[in-house]
């Protein structure tokens, strides 16, 4: 079992920055780990992923030059680094774990509950 728990969202202005951390515990075995969000009365959306062997990166093409992704494998983290934040970045957060890259958040076997992102203008 896998638990993954997500960390850094809170209240920024346009064009601010913040940093979300998604420290993962348990059996830590799936080789992907990737960033979803979902605003309210939208779809959850695909944002970035990364493997955890070799660090290979997958960004969504909306948010390749606003948000990075990083790792630390002797913590199990993910970070996701957020700048030149906007209004429409507002969203709950969620961190995945899987096997498999897929934008298709229904193929990703562990999520964390989340962290609420508000970017106010």
């Amino acid at each position: 079992q896998v638990q993954l728990v997500e960390s850094g969202g809170g209240l920024v202005q346009v064009g601010g920055s913040l940093r979300l951390s998604c420290a993962a515990s348990g059996t830590v075995s799936r080789s992907v780990m990737a960033w979803f969000r979902q605003a309210p009365g939208k779809e959850r959306e695909f944002v970035v992923a990364i493997r955890r062997i070799g660090g290979n990166v997958y960004y969504s093409e909306d948010m390749q030059n606003r948000f990075s992704i990083s790792r630390d494998n002797a913590k199990n983290t993910v970070f996701l680094q957020m700048n030149r934040l906007k209004s429409e970045d507002s969203a709950v957060y969620y961190c995945a774990a899987g096997t498999e890259i897929s934008p298709d958040p229904r193929t990703w076997e562990y999520w964390g509950k989340g962290t609420l992102v508000t970017v106010s203008s």
